[in-house]
């Protein structure tokens, strides 16, 4: 009798691990299907190009022309992000003689609170008039529209600078690194653009992964080389140059990706930075004052963070 109900037990469990089984088969061929919309257009943002700059009061590349301006996009409500920045690496106004300036891109708050969130912005740019804002809706899939929301604003207001960094508000920059690498004679002053470049990164083609993009989209098994969105400098003659090849390539929604489908189209490749060390996406924290040293934009887990990272890098002791 005990044997004839243990085999029971075993086949019932049998019969029910089948069927959670199936039922997660089920589950998973749905999720194919919703990644696999009638419509392509799941996979390209909208960008017509008539955006209009509803906050944008900024001196900076009006009344001084700095050698480099760094950009932030960040989220409206980041409010604390921002405070960070312009409390570290951001406050760095005049680097080896020359003039940096710091701006926040942002596009129209979401959500309930959007009104709220919009007047919070416009009592900061009055305290600080460091902020950009476009009228586009401001969410991750539209980071491409970001993007090339602050292409435009760079390509009509900083001919005159030399160089841009966009940057990620969770980012350290170590600004005098960053300078001295651009004021290198070996660097280009055109057609230049650096950061962490992937190379040959492939498409990916699950569709139950976030980046993921069909063969209808780009048939290609690899993108062009990119630097990865994290963080990026460029030479401010490449903000015109990419929005008008830009017209020819419909974006799709990762920024970095369709930046690096419009400079193949220029016939312009990324560089490399001198060292590996300057452009870090995944670092092994705490890092020592040795690497700090060294590095020119590397993410943080945190404000206090990125502050003490920030605070020791201008210290006696970050070197090597």
């Amino acid at each position: 009798m005990g044997n004839r109900r243990t085999h029971l037990k075993r086949s019932l469990i049998c019969i029910l691990g089948t069927a959670a089984i199936f039922l997660i088969y089920l589950s998973f061929r749905g999720s194919w299907s919703n990644w696999r919309p009638g419509s392509l257009s799941a996979y390209h943002v909208a960008y017509p190009r008539n955006y209009q700059f509803i906050m944008d009061d900024t001196p900076t590349c009006r009344t001084r022309s700095p050698f480099l301006v760094m950009m932030v996009p960040v989220a409206p409500s980041d409010v604390a992000a921002r405070d960070a920045i312009r409390n570290t690496w951001g406050s760095e106004t005049v680097v080896q003689g020359e003039v940096v300036g710091t701006l926040f891109l942002v596009g129209r708050p979401g959500g309930a609170d959007a009104g709220l969130q919009q007047e919070k912005l416009i009592q900061e740019n009055d305290r600080h008039h460091d902020l950009i804002q476009s009228d586009f809706q401001d969410s991750y899939r539209n980071l491409t529209i970001k993007t090339m929301v602050m292409l435009e604003w760079l390509a009509a207001h900083c001919t005159n600078a030399s160089y841009v960094l966009k940057i990620d508000s969770d980012m350290l920059v170590h600004v005098p690194n960053l300078v001295k690498l651009l004021l290198d004679p070996g660097t280009a002053r055109q057609n230049y653009i650096t950061g962490l470049v992937w190379w040959h990164s492939p498409v990916l083609r699950n569709p139950l992964n976030k980046f993921y993009l069909p063969t209808d989209i780009i048939a290609e098994p690899e993108y062009p080389p990119y630097p990865l969105g994290m963080g990026y400098v460029m030479s401010l003659d490449l903000p015109g140059k990419i929005l008008q090849v830009s017209t020819q390539i419909k974006p799709i929604f990762i920024e970095d990706a369709y930046l690096g489908m419009c400079l193949k189209l220029l016939g312009i490749s990324p560089t490399d930075p001198p060292e590996s060390t300057m452009f870090i996406v995944d670092p092994v924290h705490p890092l020592s004052t040795c690497s700090l040293s060294k590095v020119i934009a590397v993410t943080t887990t945190s404000i206090p963070q990125m502050k003490g990272y920030w605070e020791t890098s201008r210290g006696p002791d970050a070197k090597c």
